[in-house]
């Protein structure tokens, strides 16, 4: 092998005015292992986010419990993506922390000691009950008859989180951009979480109420099939990654796609499935540029979407 033609490694150069921008454009020239493949998915995104791209964001509800809820929100206000597709979890630690707090915690702490006290534990970060299911129930249930009073008992998971969207006033929530801007936020696991719950106690005494899952996926047909190209930011795994994927196969695959996941690969999991095997299924296409980055989506996002913003 010849290394003429082989590019060469560049170090980085940092001063005290370089700004987030200027560093993670520098990780494409200077190599570094998961920093070669943030500088390459930098490249990517800026490729979909300044072409004729129809641009999905998926993402699991886990990191919109710490501040990397902030990251995601500014990319929705910035209106960077057309379509989001995520789990119920991330309607429930949006709305709960529009009305209350989490706060740090440990990932050694005493869990039957935090259970007693009423505290929930997501990785290192507490979540009292009076800051999840209770203050969702209090908050959610009035919300949800004003809109079937107003909507009517049939809604579909874009139209049911937008209209919870406009009726609360957080610049901080990742609903109150969606539905300003009518960026549609599709939860196809939409009875998965505390959101999903409420739902259901809601449709306990109304049985007319309706989610209507069949729409959603009519809408997302649509977009696939009128979009000229589609670009993905897929974080994590599970049902949000997959249904992203999933609908692109029908159209030849997504154009650009940049994976950010921890999961393993060996145990043939699809969270721990790397962009190459979507081109085995034609969920992403043969042609198209696409990158997986192995790391924490806290640590990874912030400086991917930064340096783009």
């Amino acid at each position: 092998m010849s290394m003429k033609d082989e590019k060469k490694v560049q170090d980085l150069k940092l001063n005290g005015s370089s700004t987030l921008s200027e560093l993670v454009s520098q990780y494409y020239d200077s190599g570094g292992f998961v920093a070669k493949k943030i500088g390459t998915s930098r490249k990517i995104l800026d490729e979909m986010f300044s072409e004729d791209h129809t641009n999905f964001l998926s993402f699991p509800a886990c990191i919109v419990s710490t501040g990397t809820r902030g990251i995601i929100k500014e990319a929705v206000k910035r209106g960077l993506f057309d379509v989001i597709i995520t789990t119920c979890g991330t309607l429930d630690h949006d709305l709960a922390r529009v009305w209350e707090d989490y706060y740090h915690g440990r990932f050694n702490a005493d869990d039957s000691e935090l259970h007693k006290q009423g505290v929930n534990r997501l990785g290192n970060i507490f979540i009292p009950n009076s800051s999840y299911g209770e203050v969702l129930e209090n908050k959610m249930q009035p919300i949800l008859e004003e809109i079937v009073q107003e909507k009517g008992t049939s809604l579909n998971t874009k139209e049911i989180i937008w209209e919870f969207g406009k009726r609360i006033d957080d610049r901080d929530s990742i609903l109150y951009w969606a539905a300003k801007n009518e960026i549609p936020i599709y939860v196809p696991g939409i009875t998965d979480g505390a959101f999903g719950f409420q739902l259901w106690m809601y449709w306990q005494n109304n049985k007319d109420l309706q989610i209507d899952l069949m729409r959603d996926e009519q809408e997302l047909s649509d977009i696939v099939f009128s979009a000229e190209k589609t670009g993905a930011l897929i974080i994590g795994g599970g049902i949000s990654k997959h249904h992203t994927i999933w609908w692109n196969q029908f159209t030849g695959g997504l154009d650009r796609a940049v994976y950010i996941t921890t999961a393993v690969e060996y145990d043939g999991s699809l969270s721990g499935a790397r962009a190459e095997e979507a081109v085995s299924w034609g969920k992403i296409s043969e042609e198209a540029d696409h990158c997986t980055i192995n790391g924490d989506a806290t640590v990874i996002l912030p400086l991917l979407l930064g340096s783009l913003f």
